[in-house]
């Protein structure tokens, strides 16, 4: 039973293992299906990435005019995030440091030199506004015309004229057309002017709008010549200001971009272009790429070369895929593919945003296995149990017949054991007494009707096993059955150590049955009440009539029967005591051959017993019955 339980088990675990497996095989199969397909989609969106990029290089070596326009347009056309320019020598043309000019020849003049005298002596400072204001008036040179301006504006603010100091400015560099005059560092005095004009105005005056609105207008106007370094400063002046709405500096990141690239550079003066590749810089996040001819370098941001990457992906039809662009050494998924010679080092990595449909397939593959495998399993396990109940079936009858064998052997040794006796007890005899011969005749008589007994039963146990049992159903009556039951039975119920007592009701109906069978019936009932009743016998056999049928009753004083057995006692082979059952000679078919005797006559074997309180076995017979099939 061991082997037979392993036996069921182990194929149950390896069915349900194995459809399990094979159901996430099936659905990451599935989804590699997919990845493949995108993968295969990729190769080919990849060459059309580095054809983007080889336009971008082609648009980069067109760029060509002034390099402070030029970069302009640039930054605002979004070609990169900002933009180098080189001059043929290597050095920066744009944005560029800042280069010291050399004083104006007039600067050391008398009228100059008196200027200067006057600002420094106390209390002349508005003498020396009124002096340098006539230099810069009759000066042809811009920039000496520019830096007396602005000497100008800086005495009548330190006299404490403001308000004058503030219009002074306004004249001088307000308006439409901005001087261009540059100061010894090269800066655009103009634009210094303007941005102290903020300051001295403050942010309550009405006319501060209007100053800002100037200023940045001049800083995002790149016709007008002014070093990339003042640009960048005047720019983060305004942001550190608060401007009026609608006023923005969209070059600023740009601008502040290409100065941290040259403060990266080891050397500033002549930044390397790098080659025709997407290459890093020693800024963190910042990438260059150059024109063939190295005269322009673009630089990108990670998030800038990303979005140019998922721009050219959105070709795909990849809704339920999600791409991710990947810079050289950072760790990625395993699903990716390496970007063009363009960009070497990225890779493009891509996975499904959506899984749940192959989880969903997954699921349903395993609910169909799963149903599936517990077919299989309920037709291993209920083979299992019909094997282990056959095996056991088998099992139990082989023993039982073992036991038969022996108990007939016993049963049928003994009356011919007896009758062998008597017999030659007569032979040895020179004289037969009448008396004595008849008593022995009597004794064999006696043992040939148990012999008689058991080998009918053997016979219709024959009978019911092949299905050959017949029935022949006639008008019989109760007490017919009972008296012959009883004449039967002979001696063994009128000894002295048995009381018989015999209870027919009167006018009892007659049954329709067969007689033979229902007297088979009652001799089984009171051979076993005389077997299983050790000493003092006291058995009583009734018929008498209960609803519409009618019962016969045979009740003795015998050992009794356990609750738990007696629904087993009807089964064949089966015995309560196999000890008991070798002494008195049972062989576990009497009370089989009762039930399908009395079942096939339409009726039923009721019993009532208790351990030591002896036994009640109650016969119904339905009046009217008819023949009725019943299965060994």
């Amino acid at each position: 039973m061991l082997l037979l339980l392993l036996g069921v088990v182990a194929p149950t675990v390896c069915v349900l293992w194995f459809m399990n497996q094979t159901a996430k095989t099936q659905a990451d199969a599935a989804r590699q299906s997919v990845m493949n397909a995108y993968r295969e989609q990729l190769w080919l969106i990849r060459d059309q990435i580095d054809s983007d990029w080889a336009r971008r290089s082609a648009a980069l070596q067109a760029m060509s005019g002034g390099a402070a326009q030029e970069f302009d347009r640039a930054v605002r056309s979004n070609v990169a995030a900002s933009v180098l320019f080189l001059k043929t020598n290597g050095t920066p043309a744009y944005p560029a440091l800042s280069v010291a000019l050399p004083g104006s020849p007039f600067m050391s003049g008398k009228d100059w030199l008196a200027a200067e005298a006057l600002e420094r002596t106390s209390g002349q400072k508005a003498n020396a506004a009124a002096a340098y204001g006539k230099i810069a008036d009759a000066a042809a040179d811009p920039n000496l015309a520019a830096r007396a301006a602005q000497a100008q504006i800086r005495c009548l603010a330190q006299a404490g004229g403001k308000e004058l100091a503030i219009q002074t400015m306004a004249k001088r560099f307000g308006g439409a057309h901005v001087p261009k005059g540059l100061d010894s560092a090269g800066r655009l005095i103009a634009a210094d002017e303007q941005l102290l004009a903020l300051r001295l105005i403050g942010s309550g005056d009405r006319r501060y709008a209007q100053a800002v609105r100037g200023l940045v207008s001049l800083v995002n106007d790149y016709s007008v010549a002014m070093p990339s370094a003042q640009r960048l400063f005047l720019m983060g002046e305004l942001l550190a200001l608060p401007l009026p709405k609608g006023l923005a500096l969209p070059s600023y990141s740009a601008e502040r971009l290409a100065q941290q690239f040259l403060d990266a550079e080891k050397d500033a003066n002549k930044p390397s272009p790098g080659d025709r590749t997407v290459q890093p810089t020693r800024v963190p996040g910042l990438w260059k790429f150059a024109a063939p001819d190295g005269r322009v370098i673009a630089l990108y941001n990670k998030q800038m070369i990303t979005s140019e990457i998922l721009g050219t992906l959105e070709q795909l039809d990849a809704r339920s895929v999600k791409f991710e662009p990947i810079e050289p050494g950072a760790a990625g998924s395993a699903e990716s593919i390496p970007l063009g010679p363009a960009l070497p080092g990225w890779r493009i990595a891509f996975s499904l945003l959506d899984t749940k449909p192959f989880d969903e397939a997954a699921r349903g593959r395993t609910v169909s296995y799963v149903w599936a495998g517990f077919l299989v399993v309920g037709a291993i396990v209920g083979t299992g149990i019909l094997a282990g109940q056959a095996l056991r079936r088998q099992w139990r009858l082989a023993r039982l017949k073992t036991d038969l064998l022996a108990a007939v052997s016993h049963e049928l040794r003994t009356p011919l054991a007896s009758m062998q006796l008597l017999v030659d007890a007569l032979l040895d005899e020179n004289k037969f007494e009448p008396q004595k011969t008849r008593e022995y005749l009597e004794l064999m008589a006696g043992e040939n009707r148990r012999l008689s007994r058991l080998i009918g039963n053997f016979l219709a146990f024959s009978r019911i096993e092949r299905n050959r049992q017949r029935f022949e159903f006639a008008e019989t009556s109760p007490g017919e059955v009972v008296r012959v039951a009883v004449n039967a039975m002979g001696e063994r119920l009128q000894s002295p150590a048995c009381h018989l007592e015999i209870d027919v009701a009167d006018g009892l109906p007659a049954l329709r049955a067969d007689r033979d069978a229902l007297v088979t019936v009652l001799l089984n009932l009171l051979d076993n009440a005389h077997k299983y009743t050790p000493a003092d016998r006291r058995i009583v056999v009734q018929a008498y009539r209960e609803g519409n049928n009618v019962v016969f009753a045979v009740r003795d004083n015998g050992i009794g029967i356990a609750p738990r057995e007696q629904k087993r006692i009807f089964r064949r082979f089966y015995q309560v005591d196999r000890r008991l059952a070798r002494d008195t000679g049972g062989c576990g078919l009497g009370l089989s051959i009762v039930d399908f005797i009395v079942r096939a006559h339409g009726g039923e074997v009721r019993v009532e017993s208790k351990p030591g309180a002896g036994s009640t076995f109650r016969v119904f017979a339905p009046l009217g019955m008819q023949p009725k099939a019943v299965s060994a």
